[in-house]
């Protein structure tokens, strides 16, 4: 019982600060999401740096490659600066990559594989949010219907795995998951589409179904790939940022994947 409520309590305070940075205002968004891409990255490189002293990249390096990129992501998609500010984003990428030969390292070419992996990974995820925030105007419920989308797909699935569940999807990677719960989280994503739709008007029925469906199709293959990752190094979870539910990384998988697919659907049906 104090493990639940321990979980229900910091699940509950985790959505209220996702929610509440994002509907309060543009800078709340700003700064609370810039130090959740920095930690998450952190996480990342604090895992893969396990792997028998072959991998050792600095986690402040990516933390800081990650913050940057976020801010000018959203210093560009909000419109206060030109596309130009990425500059300085590619610069560090660089710095970073020269730094390899003053450092001496065993293994660099490993260093740079997983810093630029931590990049992709993590950060571009991340900077994807600020887009999906600003382009084509600022929206604020559509950035908040992916995340919800991937809460209501993830109860879904979860009760309807604990009730009919019996193939599973990716027994070697995660073994709970089953075909039963990815279609009835699927099939409530559906529904929170319909009442987006009601309630939402940026876009069309269709349109939010699509964008219903790519976010669970996608989450679920994100959190697939964390799961991946850390059953090939042999951990349970990323962290202990969140109590009961292990780590930032843990609870931002699902939107790794889903995020920019979601966004690359919404520039499609724009143009």
């Amino acid at each position: 019982m104090n493990n639940l409520l321990q979980r229900t309590l910091s699940g509950a305070v985790f959505v209220a600060v996702v929610a509440g940075s994002i509907l309060w205002h543009p800078y709340a968004f700003g700064g609370v999401f810039l130090l959740v891409a920095a930690w998450v990255v952190r996480e990342f490189h604090l895992l893969t740096n396990r792997q028998d002293q072959e991998v050792n990249v600095p986690p402040a390096a990516g933390m800081a490659g990650a913050a940057l990129l976020f801010a000018c992501s959203y210093l560009h998609a909000s419109g206060l600066l030109p596309v130009t500010v990425f500059a300085a984003y590619v610069v560090y990428v660089a710095a970073v990559m020269v730094a390899e030969l003053y450092r001496k390292q065993a293994h660099p070419i490993h260093n740079w594989a997983y810093f630029l992996l931590g990049q992709v990974m993590v950060a571009v995820p991340f900077a994807s949010l600020c887009f999906i925030l600003f382009v084509p105007c600022y929206r604020p419920l559509v950035l908040l219907a992916v995340f919800v989308t991937i809460w209501v797909n993830d109860t879904g699935a979860y009760l309807t795995g604990m009730a009919f569940g019996r193939h599973k999807m990716f027994e070697r990677v995660s073994p709970k998951k089953s075909w039963e719960g990815f279609v009835g989280g699927a099939v409530l994503a559906l529904a929170a589409g319909y009442v987006f739709h009601l309630f939402i008007p940026e876009l069309s029925l269709w349109q939010w179904l699509v964008f219903a469906e790519i976010v669970v199709a996608c989450g679920t293959l994100g959190d697939l790939n964390e799961s991946l990752l850390k059953r090939t190094l042999h951990v349970k979870d990323s962290g202990h940022a969140i109590p009961g539910h292990g780590g930032l990384l843990d609870r931002f998988d699902s939107m790794l994947l889903a995020a920019p697919m979601v966004l690359i659907f919404l520039l499609v049906i724009s143009v």
